[in-house]
Order: C-alpha cells, then sequence, then structure tokens
C-alpha cells in the first residue's frame, strides 16, 4: 500500500516528477522507522480519506494523493506478469460484440439535456460523456474513420467491451451517466450528455471533445468501465497529460484536470467501496494518457473513469448491479460537487 497525505511533501523525490502522472513517494530502508511508519499509516490514512471526502485536496502544483492500493485478486497468478489492457481505442478498449439485454437499465429521458435547480451548483455547467454508443457495432464503417486528436489520427470512436455475459459498455456508461446526471441537477447544475441514446451511432471522440468545449463546461466526464484480464480489479481515473501538438493544447486544463480527477478518485472509493486499480496507477487510482483525443482536444477541466473491468467475474458482478451502479454515480457527484465549491 503507498500512502501521500496531504502534508507529505518531504516523502517526494523530486527527480521523479515528470507529466506522465503523479510523483512517487521515496522508499526507505527498515529499521525503527518501519516499526514507527506500520502504527502510523493506519491511521494516517483514515484521517486522509475523511479529509478528501469533506473537500480537502491540494492547491495547484501540489502532489497528487495517493489513494490505497487494491490488492491483487485471488484468481490472478501471482509469478505472472500482469496484462496491459489494450489500448485501440480512444480508452483502450475493443469490443467484444453486440449488446444483450440490460440489467437494471434506467429509462432513456426526453432529452440529453436537462434543466438546472437550485443548490450547490447552481449556475455551473457539467457535461457527462457516455463512452462509447450502443449503436456503435452497426456502424464500423463510421466509427473506424481516422479524426485528428492533436497528437496522431484516431478511430471516431470504438464499440468498447463487455461482461462475458454480454452487458455492453455501451449500455453501463449510458446507464451511470443518466443516473450522474439526476444527482447533479438536484445540486441544481446545468447537465448535458454528448448522447442519450439519441443518435445511431457516435459521437466521434473529437466531437465530444467540442460539445465540453462549446459548453465551456465547468466540468467534464467520460464514464467507462475496462476491459482487461480476469484477475483486474478496481477502478482507476484517467488525467490529460500536458500536451501541445497540432489541434491539442492541454496546458491550460492539466492542473484543474488534476483535482478534479483526485477529487472524484477519493469520493468513489468512500461511495462504492470499490479500491482502486490493482494493474494502472501502481494504487493511486489515476493514469496520466496522451493517446486519448477526449483529453487531448478538451479545453476545459476533463477525466475519464474507468469503473471497474468487466472481464473479471467479481467486478462485473457489481457492474451489472443497479444498486452498485447507482453508488458508483454517486461517488462521481459527490467529487465533481467538491471540485466546484473548491
Amino acid at each position: 500500500m503507498s500512502y501521500v497525505g496531504p502534508d507529505s511533501d518531504g516523502f517526494f523525490d523530486d527527480a521523479d516528477n515528470n507529466d506522465d502522472g503523479p510523483r512517487r513517494p521515496r522508499r526507505f530502508s527498515g529499521g525503527p522507522l518501519t516499526v514507527t511508519l506500520a502504527a502510523l499509516v493506519p491511521t494516517a490514512l483514515a484521517g486522509w480519506l475523511i479529509w478528501q471526502v469533506t473537500g480537502g485536496g491540494p492547491g495547484e502544483g501540489e502532489p497528487a494523493k495517493t489513494l490505497p492500493a487494491a490488492s491483487r485478486s485471488s484468481t490472478a497468478r501471482q509469478d505472472s506478469p500482469t496484462p496491459s489492457p489494450s489500448r485501440s481505442g480512444d480508452d483502450g478498449k475493443k469490443g467484444h460484440g453486440s449488446p444483450s439485454a440490460t440489467p437494471s437499465a434506467s429509462k432513456p429521458p426526453a432529452s440529453s439535456a436537462g434543466p438546472a435547480g437550485s443548490g450547490a451548483l447552481k449556475g455551473k455547467i457539467i457535461v457527462i460523456d457516455p463512452g462509447h454508443n450502443p449503436g456503435n457495432f452497426r456502424h464500423t464503417a463510421e466509427i473506424n474513420r481516422l479524426v485528428d486528436i492533436g497528437t496522431n489520427r484516431k478511430e471516431c470512436d470504438t464499440t468498447g467491451t463487455s461482461t462475458n455475459g454480454g452487458y455492453t459498455e455501451a449500455q453501463f456508461s449510458l446507464d451511470v451517466s443518466r443516473r450522474l446526471r439526476t444527482l447533479l441537477q438536484q445540486q441544481g447544475a446545468t447537465v448535458e450528455l454528448t448522447q442519450n441514446g439519441d443518435r445511431a451511432w457516435g459521437p466521434c471522440v473529437d466531437e465530444r471533445a467540442r460539445i465540453g468545449n462549446k459548453a465551456h463546461a465547468d466540468a467534464v466526464i467520460s464514464v467507462h468501465a475496462d476491459g482487461s484480464a480476469a484477475g483486474n480489479r478496481g477502478f482507476h481515473v484517467i488525467l490529460p497529460a500536458s500536451v501541445k501538438a497540432g489541434a491539442a493544447d492541454t496546458t491550460a486544463i492539466t492542473a484543474p484536470s488534476r483535482a478534479l480527477g483526485e477529487r472524484i478518485a477519493g469520493n468513489f472509493v468512500r461511495a462504492t467501496g470499490s479500491a482502486p486499480s490493482n494493474y494502472i496507477g501502481d494504487g493511486t487510482g489515476l493514469d496520466v494518457r496522451r493517446d486519448l483525443g477526449g483529453l487531448n482536444l478538451s479545453t476545459v477541466p476533463k477525466v475519464f473513469i474507468e469503473c471497474g473491468n468487466m472481464r473479471d467475474p467479481k467486478d462485473a458482478a457489481l457492474l451489472t448491479s443497479g444498486t452498485w451502479r447507482q453508488k458508483a454515480a454517486q461517488g462521481m457527484s459527490d467529487g465533481i460537487v467538491s471540485f466546484l465549491r473548491g
């Protein structure tokens, strides 16, 4: 388990700091210090989680806070290397066939945008991007065409992944996004979805970014689930790297996007009880990428969240549960509220 609390700047080695992710804590040798740390870490960790959930967080330029490390699932072999997830699409996942019936899916509302109410987020604009589209698998020619993501050209979109039972990522992400929209509207926010099951396919990843930019969103979240190997478990939040190439320039949004991602990750742990990924992010629940068009082309604070691994049976049992999906939406909502309230 790695832990970095709010006042732990001295534990970092500046030589490890780079644009590809949060700085890593120094390693210390054994001895009396080890015994002392063993006694202090549980207390410090509990205090940090309370601090994180109640709105604490670093300012711009401060190091990321590390979440509790997830233990490897008992189904994974301990003596074999951990497989990396495929990164073929804009979120790194290939499709696994056509959709099956949706378990406990929410009914589609009339439109992708909803009215704002009164509450803590009154006057704030939030864009939710449900990953992929349930109809993408019927439009492979359209989604396979290449679009400019700044650093290179990439597929317009992909079909996403699915559980072994056939519940698709597109169905999951749309259901969670609708639940999240309701929660944010109850807080007074104006909320827009990039798609609401109201179009045959897409939108492409560059259009998804433009929707958030055009709305001048205060925060954007793209909702996904991963498709890695069985035994790989847990969630992770993807942050934009500092990119300046072609149409991409994320220099102004990397710091606020990291703050948004940290708040979401901390609250997601609390709301769902799920641990951070045991195969991406070194137990932090955070990953930094420069190959995603949805992040590269954004001009407003934006993150992706991979809520779990659909190809792992234990994670799949959570992802197909309507009760758990409501908790996932609550964790995202709490994180966004914490970020926007400062």
